[in-house]
């Protein structure tokens, strides 16, 4: 009889489940917290929300929500935390798997057996399991800098994973490096109340806002424009951009010499007007630290109290062996972002970072592992699932630049159409 470990009780957990629970299949939802939502539950006792006061989403509801559970027609366009946490919490008591979720358990090991895959819990009881879906999230473990940046520093030093309020940082000087979503909106949360607010960047970011032309950012991306070159999309939305706010640079941040369709933009409707007017200083990469200050690649130097590294995260899978997955450098060959080739059974959901939002891919991954694990649709071979491996892989590295934080980007649509057809064929491989 089929029995399915659900590791993780967040957004892509609780999506998991419900197909789940939905099919009949018998399940276990383990959550290290006390409480569903993960990233989005606010100082999770779980210690792995990297949620800030502030934070609203950057994607619109109409394209967060799962398909069958919209939100609240009183909900705005752009949710603040708490509100998703809400939304996730109604999610779980509407389709009644509450009872399935086991708080305050964290999975200390998997290890893949001749039926299936045996499940350590920390509290050292051991429970078999024929599949094993990871929800474990990829938006916890802080990379710092690599290599380290050099010099001595006396002020303090955090990742963007402890930013929770700006109050600590009244009149000091708070440097963030990284002109991702997280450190355009902790530097603009700071600058509220710092003496000086500066931005570290090493090659500038491309920058959204929330509105183009009044209307929701996503909302000017559909199926059809999604299956436009990359290159005509981005060039679609830089005429859209332009419109609304004009050229970025005029504000004072720098635009990279890449493409947009070779980086991933950031969303931020406040960081230009803070730029422009002086609450957030551009500064240039690091070259290194002085005791009291830091001295940027340009010659320039500041006074520095604080250093924020919003440089991003390890995506780690701690109950499993390196030998069953090692993601080094963030690499993970899954077909399909999905589907472990080598072990039958071991799925991954949420994996992915998307131009867009993880819930519903997170849903579309769920229906076709419960498709696979009710024994509904099969899988190509292994060669085939290795060659999609290695072409997602050449093709991000074509496109991108070979770093940690691309090697899981897709295209939202693209990749919901890729998922759907897998579904599809999978139904004819049984």
């Amino acid at each position: 009889m089929k029995k399915v470990c659900v590791i993780g009780a967040g957004a892509s957990g609780i999506a998991a489940a419900k197909v789940l629970h939905e099919r009949g299949v018998s399940f276990d939802v383990y959550e290290m917290g006390s409480g569903i939502g993960g990233v989005w539950r606010y100082n999770n006792d779980n210690g792995r929300s990297a949620a800030y006061r502030s934070l609203h989403i950057n994607t619109s509801k109409e394209r967060m929500n799962y398909s069958d559970f919209p939100f609240p027609d009183d909900y705005p366009t752009y949710p603040h935390h708490s509100e998703i946490l809400a939304y996730f919490e109604n999610y779980v008591d509407h389709f009644g798997f509450r009872d399935k979720i086991k708080f305050n358990s964290c999975v200390e090991k998997v290890e893949p057996t001749d039926d299936g895959y045996d499940v350590t819990l920390q509290s050292g009881e051991t429970i078999q399991y024929s599949d094993v879906i990871v929800c474990n999230g990829h938006h916890w473990n802080p990379q710092m800098p690599e290599p380290p940046i050099k010099g001595e520093f006396d002020g303090e030093e955090i990742h963007s994973n402890d930013y929770k309020i700006p109050e600590p940082y009244m009149d000091k000087n708070v440097l963030i490096v990284g002109i991702g979503n997280s450190g355009i909106d902790i530097a603009v949360d700071i600058s509220r109340v710092a003496k000086n607010a500066y931005l570290s960047t090493r090659s500038g970011a491309h920058i959204l806002p929330k509105y183009l032309l009044g209307r929701p950012l996503d909302h000017w991306t559909t199926p059809v424009t999604g299956s436009l070159p990359p290159w005509l999309q981005s060039g679609l939305l830089n005429i859209l951009r332009f419109l609304t706010i004009g050229r970025q640079k005029a504000y004072g941040v720098p635009t990279p010499d890449r493409p947009m369709y070779a980086q991933h933009p950031a969303v931020s409707s406040d960081l230009l007007h803070y730029v422009g007017h002086g609450k957030v200083k551009i500064k240039s990469d690091i070259d290194y630290k002085d005791v009291n200050d830091v001295v940027f690649v340009d010659g320039s130097r500041a006074a520095i109290d604080v250093i924020i590294y919003a440089t991003g995260y390890k995506i780690s899978f701690p109950f499993l062996d390196d030998a069953v997955i090692n993601p080094d450098n963030n690499e993970v060959s899954l077909y399909h972002l999905t589907v472990h080739p080598d072990y039958k059974g071991l799925y991954f959901v949420g994996l992915c970072q998307p131009l867009g939002a993880v819930m519903p891919i997170a849903e579309r991954q769920s229906i076709w592992i419960a498709d696979l694990i009710e024994g509904k649709a099969g899988l190509p071979p292994e060669s085939e699932m290795k060659q999609e491996i290695q072409k997602r892989r050449e093709s991000i590295y074509s496109r991108y630049d070979k770093s940690p934080r691309h090697t899981i980007q897709v295209d939202f649509f693209p990749f919901m159409k890729d998922l759907q057809r897998e579904i599809n064929q999978g139904k004819s491989r049984v």
